[in-house]
């Protein structure tokens, strides 16, 4: 299939020509034979929002050259993160700053006496937009980053009809690799603990997908709500059933509002557990977006992180309400839900965040927006620009893929396009 859709202008203030573009859409008889599996075997239950299609039915190109580079920045970026977690670990001072629930702070405070348990496998997600000065990240996902369907297997079935491309990586044989190794290594039993948020139909997707992963690999997975844990002696049981790992699909901070009655189902996954967790629950000082907030107190340097994001401040250091190069987004932002600026939401809805951002500034962060370059896509009638946001996954430190959306928007929500990122050898702003 001959590659004609050129990203012909969208260069950097350097010059730098943009090294994503977007290929031929596939024919709809073969993309309906892309798109019917990922539905019905790979657990992706949302391919629409309303009536649009959330799967793009042509691939995201890069060269193998520019992938590298976003490799080498990632797995950089989470050296210096995880350098920096350790670090807060054992700065309680700072962690009130970082708006973490008063549930997990004192957690996370117990772990300091107790020990926190042994971590599975760590993985994190930082989202790279390529910009008019190249590329920056609006976040990481150090927490409980999902998307390992949309990244792992839309390029696998893609890729055939793109000859001489690749997918960028496999994350999510990558992880389940890495979590039925490190089982076997430690020798106990072959079951795993799957936490998800039972009525979220997005979060059960994803933790369906690493069951199926995991089952191919010879461990039972055990799809659990945090209040079937229970613990004997700092070992994870889902119900009676002792489990040899815990993967928490559950962010922290919602741990954090469940009753407390079932604080001793949780707690052990900050403090005191013996199960191996991923990720661990100390993960939200780094997931919290006001994080940059507290880096000048630490000996840890961050020179990369500093590097690729953009300035952040409190809301009360940023002149956000009359600057429209600010927008506002909460320390536990996700999908995008409540990044805000009084260009990109309706009137109505900004008035009530600067309300909630003026009356509860602790939970919130003020960033300079960054001007992100759209591609564009094929349609129908005509080229249609979009936004691309690539995050890049590490897992134990190492990239492995990547989660690859398009957005109409400059801000990526839940109504962005899942896309295959394939690599190809072409140079940047040449065909492949």
């Amino acid at each position: 299939m001959t590659q004609t859709l050129v990203q012909p202008s969208s260069r950097t203030r350097s010059g730098a020509m943009f090294p994503i573009r977007a290929g031929e859409p596939v024919p709809p008889d073969r993309f309906g034979d892309i798109r019917t599996p990922l539905l019905l075997r790979h657990c992706k239950w949302d391919p629409q929002v309303e009536d649009v299609s959330t799967v793009a039915p042509f691939p995201i190109l890069m060269p193998r050259s520019a992938w590298a580079e976003l490799c080498r920045d990632a797995e950089t970026l989470t050296q210096e993160l995880l350098e920096a977690e350790q670090e807060l670990l054992d700065r309680p001072d700072l962690h009130r700053a970082l708006s973490l629930p008063r549930v997990v702070r004192g957690a996370l405070r117990t772990a300091r006496e107790t020990g926190a348990p042994p971590v599975a496998v760590r993985v994190m997600r930082f989202d790279f937009h390529w910009t008019d000065r190249g590329w920056r990240i609006s976040e990481v996902n150090s927490d409980v980053p999902g998307g390992f369907c949309e990244a792992s297997e839309l390029p696998r079935l893609l890729a055939p009809q793109v000859p001489g491309a690749e997918p960028a990586g496999d994350p999510g044989a990558a992880w389940a690799d890495a979590l039925a190794g490190r089982i076997r290594a430690d020798g106990g039993g072959d079951a795993v603990a799957l936490l998800a948020a039972a009525g979220f139909m997005e979060d059960q997707q994803v933790v369906g997908y690493m069951g199926r992963l995991l089952a191919e690999r010879g461990i039972t997975p055990c799809l659990a709500d945090p209040a079937q844990l229970r613990w004997v002696d700092g070992r994870a049981f889902v119900n009676d059933a002792r489990v040899s790992a815990v993967v928490r699909f559950y962010q922290a901070e919602w741990l954090a509002g469940l009753p407390r009655r079932h604080r001793d189902c949780w707690l052990p996954l900050a403090a005191g557990g013996r199960t191996p967790v991923t990720n661990p629950l100390a993960s939200a000082l780094t997931e919290s977006k006001r994080l940059p907030l507290v880096l000048d107190r630490l000996a840890t340097r961050l020179p990369t992180w500093g590097r690729l994001l953009p300035e952040t401040r409190d809301p009360r250091d940023a002149d956000w309400q009359r600057d429209d190069g600010w927008l506002l987004k909460t320390a536990f932002c996700n999908t995008g839900d409540t990044v805000s600026a009084a260009s990109l939401i309706p009137a109505k809805q900004w008035r009530r965040t600067r309300w909630h951002a003026r009356l509860f500034p602790s939970q919130w962060i003020a960033q300079r927006r960054f001007n992100t370059l759209p591609i564009e896509t094929p349609s129908d009638d005509a080229a249609v620009p979009m936004y691309p946001c690539i995050g890049v996954y590490t897992i134990d430190g190492r990239a492995c893929g990547a989660y690859a959306q398009l957005s109409h928007r400059p801000i990526v929500d839940y109504r962005a396009v899942d896309a295959a990122l394939l690599l190809t050898d072409g140079d940047d702003g040449e065909d492949a």
